[in-house]
């Protein structure tokens, strides 16, 4: 379970465009401060703060092997609690379904794929989309804790956040500003209208903002055959 707990973050460091964020979501994750992660690694509390505030440069492969396994050590030293939850089978209820894709995806694609229309009009920077999840918004708002929330991202931060149970759109796009990491594209599945306030968000954040009324069924099942190259 640890191996493949380590490869996932090792991953994600890796492949993302800001890896700092994804070191700093980590570090949350497992509850360490930047002071306890440096002493596990044997560096200074600066180079860590460097890493996340993109001061530094990418850490390379040499440095990023360190800190997963200082992670992994720390988490075990405290009984496993973030190594359990990330054991097979303990998805939170308020994701209905999650995939990666196994390169990335233009957003054009899965818009078209979704029969989706894209509501932020302002011109967009276009990152590859790397796999998707759906959430049940209600379930969310109700039931995702804070440490829960860094779930729904899966293996890669670069994906599509598909949200049901959406009325306006405000909740949604508010939760997104508010956290550090943000995903490729935010989607909202059937809702009953959508907030200008959730448009205006999205456009700070220059990620698209899509609406779509197919079914979560039909969804998933388009999504995946994507997933699947058809």
């Amino acid at each position: 379970m640890t191996d493949e707990l380590s490869e996932k973050i090792a991953g994600e460091i890796s492949m993302s465009a800001e890896p700092g964020k994804i070191v700093r979501k980590w570090r949350e994750e497992f509850g360490l401060s930047q002071q306890q992660l440096a002493d596990r690694m044997g560096v200074s509390n600066s180079v860590i703060s460097d890493y996340e505030s993109g001061r530094r440069k990418s850490p390379g492969v040499a440095v990023v092997k360190k800190m997963v396994e200082s992670f992994i050590a720390l988490d075990r030293i405290n009984g496993s609690p973030v190594a359990t939850r990330y054991m097979p089978g303990m998805r939170n209820e308020c994701i209905l379904a999650m995939e990666e894709f196994d390169s990335g995806v233009d957003p054009e694609v899965i818009i078209s794929v979704v029969s989706g229309k894209n509501l932020n009009t302002d011109r967009t920077p276009s990152k590859k989309i790397y796999g998707y999840t759906i959430v049940d918004s209600l379930k969310a708002i109700v039931n995702l804790s804070s440490e829960d929330y860094l779930k729904i991202y899966g293996w890669n931060i670069e994906r599509a956040l598909i949200f049901t149970n959406v009325h306006y759109g405000r909740s949604p796009m508010v939760a997104i500003r508010a956290h550090p990491l943000t995903p490729a594209m935010v989607v909202y599945q059937s809702p009953e209208n959508t907030d200008l306030l959730a448009i205006k968000l999205a456009k700070l954040e220059k990620i698209p903002l899509v609406v779509t009324e197919l079914s979560v069924e039909e969804l998933v099942k388009r999504l995946n055959k994507l997933k699947e190259g058809k």
